[in-house]
């Protein structure tokens, strides 16, 4: 059966917490201080089994102004919420502050509670009309009311089974999503080590995880999950909707807290900058420019640029794993008032730095569906890898390219953008050989710095595409191809053998049975078609290039050993083209065993 967690919100004193003591039999209240107060300060959790069998987790969230930031930090990442008002009070200045954080948290499912009932019966339907009228501009209009004495025990049994359909039109959790648990808690326990707790919104946990604690502008932390509970009991895995008590190895208990959270390596973009539209509250030109976003369970600091009253682009303090339809609240600290709530467009979004940029990245915007554009993204851009866009939440995992774009050994390119790099890097080679005849070609550098990144990922496709070659490190004209007589068919076989794997030079008794000796491959190496090196190492002439592509990749400086390794050869080969390359200036000795490629 699937489970579920319920918030609850309200103003305080309202009966939250006596209501799910009666529904579950459990104290929410954590801590002395709330007991002896009779006041919620801090989120409280329990569960229990609905007459379905369906198993729900409530976290009762605390009511007073002064906790706004608690209640929110339970409120955020919960999909369903019960809204109590006490039917002797009626509705009350905190009501109207949660009633705002659930509108703009974009928390679409959820019932009314009209507790107390036994105290004032007769303002029960008054209260609930009250109620509604209040919700009546939000995704909660028509959520079901129910009225309860949790004193009396009378309407639970009706509460029970309301809450049951209203969990059973909730969406079904996404258990193959990618994780990210958001922190509410976090404690030591003897013997164990550190725990942290949260909902599990989307994604699956298993124990012996690795995963990375992130958030509170602390660097990224590894961790290993060692054993999982949900509801106080142990779990090989915790799927969505649950909650989890996570024991992790890697972190201490005063590294980790509320605010920060768990997620996947790889899988997501940190990032302190957002584009994001208005979904509810005040508009975005009236708010203040220095205020709190809230998501999930923090809490960030964060600076407005104001694009118009429905965009902005927000600066958080400190990076975050935000996607594409995240929703986050917006709060003014100094006056402990909920402005409103926002929808991310772009977690990734252009820097603006030339005049009217912030007037076009308007318009871009405004045009812009809630579900972000990729088409936009890579046509800004020209190519983005294809996992950057999952990261961001712009596609899934089964996406097909738009019709304007191609991929491209996993990246998207726009086809404009690659029609206009082919044809630019035509012209520019075009150009070097109209002004020299005798000129090799157009370096790979100038090539990649004519064309700019990301064009310069796909330089060897644009060569052949724009019909040309390369030649030494060189992108140049077709050059016609020498007639090598008897030892064409010999070069010819070594080509499509070095093509497949270019660091696997032949051996001696290989160029022998290619018909191959010192006459045709110094035949060959004259019309340019193989490279020879010293030791009898002979290669294609693109080797080289090749080869700096694959070193730059490695941590500088790197060792004969790790460029082997790098190039899926032998010390045999390795050495003389490491030889090569020193002495044409692109690596560079740097003691007797490291090298560096000169850049």
């Amino acid at each position: 059966m699937t489970t579920h967690v319920v918030a609850t919100a309200g103003h305080v004193d309202h009966g939250k917490s006596t209501l799910i003591r009666a529904l579950t039999g459990m104290e929410p209240d954590r801590w002395e201080e709330e007991r002896r107060r009779g006041l919620t300060i801090d989120l409280g959790f329990a569960w229990t089994t609905l007459p379905s069998g369906r198993e729900v987790a409530f976290v009762d969230v605390p009511g007073h102004g002064r906790f706004i930031r608690n209640a929110l930090a339970g409120l955020a990442a919960v999909p369903v919420v019960c809204f109590v008002v006490a039917a002797d009070e009626g509705w009350s200045a905190q009501s109207s502050d949660h009633r705002d954080a659930i509108a703009a948290l974009g928390i679409r499912h959820g019932m009314i509670v009209v507790t107390k009932a036994d105290r004032a019966p007769d303002l029960v339907a008054a209260t609930i009309e009250r109620a509604r009228s209040e919700f009546a501009h939000t995704a909660l209009r028509d959520a079901p009311a129910v009225a309860v004495s949790a004193v009396q025990g009378t309407g639970l049994g009706t509460f029970r089974r309301t809450l049951d359909d209203v969990l059973a039109e909730a969406p079904a959790p996404d258990a193959s999503g990618r994780l990210r648990l958001w922190i509410d808690r976090s404690f030591s326990v003897s013997g164990a080590g550190t725990v942290v707790t949260g909902t599990l919104v989307a994604g699956t946990l298993t124990k012996g995880d690795r995963l990375e604690v992130v958030g509170q502008g602390r660097a990224p932390r590894e961790v290993v999950v060692r054993s999982l509970e949900s509801r106080d009991a142990p779990a090989d895995a915790v799927h969505p909707m649950n909650r989890a008590a996570v024991n992790l190895r890697g972190v201490s208990a005063e590294d980790v807290g509320r605010g920060q959270a768990l997620i996947a390596p790889g899988a997501w973009v940190m990032t302190t900058e957002v584009d994001v539209r208005r979904i509810g509250g005040a508009a975005l030109n009236e708010v203040p420019t220095q205020l709190t976003v809230h998501v999930g369970t923090t809490a960030v600091p964060a600076r407005l640029r104001v694009f118009d009253a429905e965009h902005v682009r927000l600066t958080l303090d400190w990076p975050l794993p935000l996607i594409v339809g995240d929703r986050l609240l917006l709060r003014d600290p100094a006056r402990h008032l909920v402005l409103g709530g926002v929808g991310v467009l772009d977690p990734d979004p252009p820097a603006l730095l030339r005049r009217g940029e912030g007037t076009r990245r308007r318009a871009v915007l405004a045009a812009m569906p809630p579900e972000g554009d990729v088409l936009a993204k890579v046509a800004s851009r020209g190519a983005v890898e294809v996992d950057d866009l999952r990261r961001i939440g712009l596609i899934g995992p089964d996406a097909v390219p738009p019709s304007e774009v191609r991929e491209l050994s996993g990246w998207w390119v726009h086809v404009p953008a690659y029609d206009e790099w082919r044809e630019k890097l035509r012209a520019l080679v075009e150009s070097g050989a109209q002004r020299d005849q005798l000129t090799p070609g157009v370096s790979q550098g100038a090539v990649r710095d004519a064309l700019g990144m990301p064009a310069a990922r796909f330089i060897d496709r644009l060569v052949a595409d724009a019909g040309l070659e390369q030649h030494s490190g060189y992108v140049r004209l077709p050059r016609p191809r020498a007639d090598l007589g008897r030892a064409e068919a010999g070069v010819a076989k070594l080509e499509v053998r070095l093509l497949a794997d270019p660091f696997l030079a032949p051996l001696a008794g290989d160029l022998t049975a290619l018909g191959l000796g010192v006459r045709e491959l110094a035949a060959a190496e004259r019309a340019q078609r193989v490279l020879r090196l010293q030791g009898g190492v002979v290669l294609l002439p693109s080797a080289p290039e090749l080869a700096i592509q694959a070193l730059a990749k490695l941590p500088q400086p790197f060792t004969t050993s790790q460029a082997r390794q790098a190039l899926g050869t032998s010390r045999r080969v390795a050495i003389p083209l490491l030889e090569y390359l020193d002495g044409r200036g692109r690596t560079r000795r740097v003691d007797d065993d490291h090298r560096e490629v000169v850049k």
